[in-house]
């Protein structure tokens, strides 16, 4: 008999220290809440451009020629009239993020740039190649006055997926003031208006998908109040465009381009008590000193 209550009280004994155990474990496993944040950017743009060798294909008739290495210049669309005038939009980017590791150091981002890319009108260029099957290899004046243009005046639009990775270099800590650099890189599709006249030739202009691009992107990030901020980058793109439109044919090109960018923005968290949105909380790890 006092076996049996022995025994049965160590029973009790080892499930309830099981039981404990468990819970404890259990409570130790529990992976740690997600944090994440969202931001948008609005913003300006100036661009150069490297010289650039365009080919045009018109097979119909009889044309495959280079206008070799031309000058081009971007438009930055505040010149308007207030009377019967066009208003130009002007060259402008947007940036859409997404934060998604706790430490809130890496991010995915929708990276758009709408920049003007116009051939100087009015320069000398060399024509190398077939017009109208006949062999060519001579300068020509590139102007609208012996008709020929030729831009993506209602974009060139750079659109890439980006990877990004932020730095910490300053922040207060009730963190509503504080400053990031980040880096960023990705590739994605042009998506330009081509507008051109050849020869006199106009081409029915339009947007297309026009080949790829790729790009590298530096900024440094000011935030706020914790949600806003301001944000001033420079960009190396290199986009190579294909099948663009012209007057029975076909044109093709690659170029590299320069951008600054000056843009305002917002982020906002997707969870709650985000060390990056909690006042006088402790920094993310990414930001701690270690």
């Amino acid at each position: 008999m006092k076996f049996r209550k022995l025994y049965s009280n160590l029973l009790l004994s080892s499930v309830f220290s099981l039981l404990s155990c468990t819970a404890i474990l259990a409570k130790d496993t529990v992976p740690p809440k997600k944090h994440g944040s969202i931001y948008f950017s609005w913003g300006y743009n100036t661009a150069w451009y490297t010289k650039s060798t365009v080919g045009i294909r018109q097979q119909s008739l009889g044309n495959d020629y280079k206008l070799v290495k031309v000058n081009a210049h971007d438009n930055k669309g505040w010149n308007y009239r207030l009377l019967n005038q066009e208003l130009t939009i002007p060259q402008y980017n947007y940036r859409l993020g997404y934060y998604f590791n706790n430490k809130q150091d890496l991010a995915i981002e929708i990276n758009f740039d709408h920049v003007k890319y116009i051939i100087e009108d009015n320069q000398q260029v060399r024509l190398d190649g077939k017009l109208n099957s006949t062999s060519v290899n001579q300068d020509i004046t590139f102007s609208r006055q012996n008709g020929f243009y030729y831009f993506l005046n209602n974009g060139a639009n750079f659109l890439l997926f980006n990877l990004v990775k932020r730095k910490n270099l300053y922040s207060t800590n009730d963190r509503k003031l504080y400053v990031d650099f980040t880096g960023k890189a990705g590739i994605g599709p042009v998506i330009p208006h081509v507008e051109n006249s050849l020869f006199g030739k106009k081409n029915d202009k339009g947007f297309q998908i026009g080949g790829w691009n790729a790009g590298v992107e530096t900024a440094l990030r000011i935030t706020f109040m914790k949600y806003a901020y301001i944000e001033f980058a420079q960009k190396v793109d290199y986009a190579r465009y294909s099948n663009l439109k012209v007057y029975e044919g076909r044109a093709r090109q690659s170029f590299g381009t320069y951008e600054l960018i000056m843009s305002l923005g917002a982020i906002l968290p997707t969870s709650k008590s985000n060390p990056l949105f909690t006042s006088a909380s402790p920094k993310p790890e990414s930001e701690q000193v270690k």
